[in-house]
């Protein structure tokens, strides 16, 4: 319940899950009442009497300048954060809607993803082999009708030409620099970039995206260029990357520490018996619905013997 006199919430808080395409909620334990957006909107207005203020590029807070307070009256700052709060809940609601019937992803998950790709954040989407994970960032790129830059990390061989470019010569223009379709990718607003497999990355792909990945930076320096410019990322611009982790990938490589911590992980497990039942009828609709399952049982017993402490196998099947 509202308390208007100190101008705060006062109730006893449960978390409770949300209808279909709803976030979780906070729920008044003594009521049973969903506060959420009381609460969401008593914390902006707390953020904005602190002088702090949401920014729409970057998703974080940051101090209001007093000529920007000034010049904008506090009712307005309230209503604007208020509807850009349910702008994102909007879109959050309708997002599970929007995602492919091919893709078997927790809506948790999927919105998770879809809601760091708004505020411009970085994704390592981690898991076994085959469950789905380039194309879950695809789908994502897509559900949110956002251009997607694809690049395979794990078959770059030459790390310098295809994130910066390569300096060329020529009778008619002598030396001169070509930029890469990266450093194009990161100028252009709102862009997924999909950084696949980049576990399987030289090390020096990792070095050069360190300050690209860097919330605090965002920049490419164009060290084969004259003057060695640097190209900021532009706003809204999201790096989902993929990786598989663990002993059993042998041409993969233990990940620089300060490069996962640029990214926020999301793990996409293997299908359940059910939803890789109802996959397989989606591709393969002929089959005989029997065969169907003892595929996927067959499949899910390789992996629960592979966790076992006697394994007799190496290698699960995977969905792929």
């Amino acid at each position: 319940m509202k308390n208007n006199a100190k101008n705060a919430v006062i109730a006893k808080v449960a978390m409770g899950a949300g209808k279909k395409g709803q976030s979780v909620r906070a729920i008044d334990i003594n009521t049973n009442t969903d506060i959420t957006a009381d609460i969401t909107y008593m914390t902006l207005s707390k953020a904005f009497k602190a002088s702090m203020w949401l920014e729409n590029s970057s998703g974080k807070w940051r101090q209001i300048d007093p000529k920007d307070v000034q010049a904008m009256p506090a009712a307005e700052v309230v209503e604007a954060a208020k509807s850009e709060a349910n702008g994102v809940m909007a879109f959050l609601s309708t997002c599970v809607e929007k995602r492919p019937t091919s893709l078997f992803c927790e809506d948790l998950t999927w919105k998770f993803i879809c809601r760091s790709v708004m505020r411009g954040r970085n994704i390592l989407l981690t898991g076994p082999t085959g469950t789905g994970k380039s194309q879950t960032a695809i789908a994502v790129a897509k559900a949110m009708d956002r251009e997607l830059f694809y690049l395979n990390l794990g078959a770059t061989q030459d790390p310098r030409g295809t994130l910066i470019g390569n300096t060329h010569f020529s009778k008619d223009a002598g030396t001169y620099f070509n930029e890469s379709a990266f450093v194009k990718a990161i100028q252009k607003p709102n862009t997924v970039i999909l950084l696949d497999e980049i576990s399987r990355a030289h090390p020096e792909a990792w070095n050069i995206l360190m300050t690209v990945l860097d919330p605090g930076q965002r920049y490419l320096r164009l060290d084969e260029e004259v003057n060695c410019p640097t190209i900021k990322v532009a706003d809204g611009v999201s790096f989902i990357g993929t990786a598989n982790i663990g002993t059993e990938y042998t041409a993969v490589r233990v990940m620089d520490r300060a490069l996962l911590d640029r990214f926020l992980i999301a793990e996409i497990p293997f299908l359940t018996p059910v939803e890789e039942c109802a996959l397989i009828t989606q591709l393969y609709p002929t089959i005989d619905q029997t065969i169907i399952k003892n595929l996927a049982d067959i499949a899910n017993q390789t992996r629960t013997e592979i966790k076992s402490d006697s394994a007799k196998i190496q290698t699960p099947i995977s969905t792929r």
